[in-house]
């Protein structure tokens, strides 16, 4: 009788003992994929603007959103996305891969660019020139938040003409890329002749 008493008052695995909680089993499979850390991203995301756009369809008008997204590694590369979707958070997902997938290698001359560089696209004009150490980065809106991303920690800038975000961002990036590395300059004075040069003296 005692041994029935007791194999009925045994908790079966999982069941709450009287008076108490029952008892916890293994971690949820969610659990598990919540607690795996990520490690630091390669790129950092900028979202610079977000536009609501519309289209006249036969019901009325369809609104979207357009998102312009900079990424940058703080080194040397740097890329610009624009892409449309439904909400805001599929646009800026749309537009960061656009940008990943066009990223522009920067030549750095120091902490700053080796020259100067304008560039004219549609009706933005961006012009931007390398400054001395401690200068810091002169530039403002769309500029500044491309240039932020990028290892670039001294230059001086002027947008000009058009004030249209997307024009002026894509003239940033095409001004980064037409950079010329001071190496390759043609009237550059190559390393070996220098050595050479000192080692005749």
């Amino acid at each position: 009788m005692a041994e029935q008493q007791a194999a009925n008052t045994t908790p079966r695995p999982g069941q709450a003992p009287r008076g108490g909680r029952p008892q916890q089993r293994g971690g949820r499979r969610d659990d598990r994929r919540n607690n795996i850390d990520e490690g630091p991203k390669e790129f950092e995301e900028v979202v610079v603007n977000i536009d609501r756009v519309s289209r006249v369809v036969k019901g009325g008008r369809r609104f979207r959103f357009k998102a312009l997204v900079v990424v940058g590694n703080r080194k040397d590369k740097v890329g610009v996305g624009v892409a449309k979707g439904a909400d805001v958070q599929s646009a800026v997902a749309k537009a960061t891969d656009v940008a990943k997938k066009h990223l522009v290698n920067i030549p750095l001359n120091g902490e700053t660019i080796p020259h100067d560089s304008e560039v004219k696209f549609t009706g933005a004009r961006v012009l931007i020139k390398p400054a001395a150490p401690g200068t810091g980065i002169i530039a403002g809106g769309v500029v500044r938040q491309i240039i932020g991303v990028t290892g670039i920690r001294n230059l001086l800038s002027k947008s000009l003409g058009s004030t249209n975000k997307v024009n002026i961002a894509y003239a940033t990036v095409e001004a980064l890329r037409q950079l010329v590395p001071r190496d390759q300059w043609l009237n550059a004075t190559p390393a070996k002749k220098v050595a050479k040069k000192e080692g005749a003296k």
